[in-house]
């Protein structure tokens, strides 16, 4: 899918793992806005050396007064996980979603991120489709789907009520080089520490990671996909992977040894069928092994090398 050019397009939650590859590729040929809280200055610094226009907007409690509205694309990748408290996770999501889309509902097409995690549980082994039952259900976080789920609902409102074209991804595993690296790193840096890996007593739970630089690459086809009402998208990638294979897979590359201890309380991942995501945006680039060992040598610089 061809790169838009000459575009106007804005970014939320640009700092974080999902939205920086996406902002720094696309700021190549277009005019890059990031919002953010920017909690971190360097990163702002960074972005900005890449001829990125940011401000800082606090999706909790900011309006966006000062912040143009003529952009021709968004996405929006902000949000609020919650720590808890259900009831702030909730109103910050969507209070903020529908503040971004009212000010931006003259754009080409939204793009709004959300989660495998809104998807009922069903069999670890089950690939899940954009049908399947929704719910609202993690031990590991609890409020993160609730806050996604809620937003959802917003951004299939706004969509309707502005006439404006968004697509609803729902993102699955995704890693990348920024940020905290995605699962593979947050797991990996568990072996590291010594502790054993949380999995259920029976089999394993699958997933269909996405390489960032992959999901740099779908966007615009996601925009083109922009419908009223919202076009839904579950967003992985094209390969199907076990999380213990990919911890055995990371135990190989450098040499780490990976515990595992049978748990019912799991960071839960889900598996996808990719029959939709590959009709609007085609196949992936990145396999996951290949992925996988980029993003621990950008994490952990000479890991890998250093178990040959």
């Amino acid at each position: 899918m061809q790169m838009p050019t000459d575009g106007k397009i804005l970014i939320t939650g640009a700092t974080g793992l999902v939205a920086r590859t996406a902002a720094e590729t696309l700021a190549q040929h277009n005019e890059v806005w990031c919002l953010g809280r920017f909690s971190d200055p360097e990163t702002e610094h960074r972005l900005r050396d890449r001829g990125i226009l940011t401000r800082r907007w606090d999706m909790a409690t900011d309006e966006l007064n000062g912040v143009p509205d003529d952009f021709t694309h968004v996405l929006h990748a902000a949000v609020e996980r919650g720590e808890g408290d259900f009831e702030e996770v909730v109103a910050v999501n969507s209070v903020g979603t529908g503040r971004l889309m009212t000010h931006c509902r003259n754009a080409e097409a939204f793009l709004f991120l959300s989660t495998s995690a809104v998807y009922a549980p069903q069999a670890l082994d089950h690939r899940y489709t954009e049908t399947d039952a929704l719910a609202a259900l993690s031990a590991f976080l609890p409020t993160y789907p609730v806050g996604k789920l809620a937003a959802e609902g917003a951004v299939r409102a706004l969509a309707v009520t502005l006439g404006l074209p968004t697509t609803i991804a729902r993102l699955n595993v995704a890693y990348g080089p920024h940020g905290h690296g995605g699962v593979p790193v947050i797991l990996y840096r568990t072996m590291l520490a010594g502790d054993p890996v949380a999995v259920p007593p029976t089999d394993q739970h699958y997933c269909s990671p996405i390489h960032t630089d992959d999901i740099a690459r779908h966007i615009p086809g996601l925009w083109s996909a922009a419908t009223v009402p919202a076009t839904v998208v579950n967003w992985g990638g094209d390969e199907v992977v076990g999380v213990r294979d990919l911890l055995t897979y990371i135990s190989e590359l450098t040499g780490v040894e990976a515990a595992f201890v049978p748990s019912e309380v799991t960071r839960t991942v889900v598996a996808y069928d990719d029959t939709r995501r590959r009709s609007l945006v085609g196949a992936c680039e990145r396999t996951w092994r290949d992925g996988v060992r980029q993003v621990l040598e950008a994490h952990f610089p000479g890991c890998v090398t250093a178990a040959r």
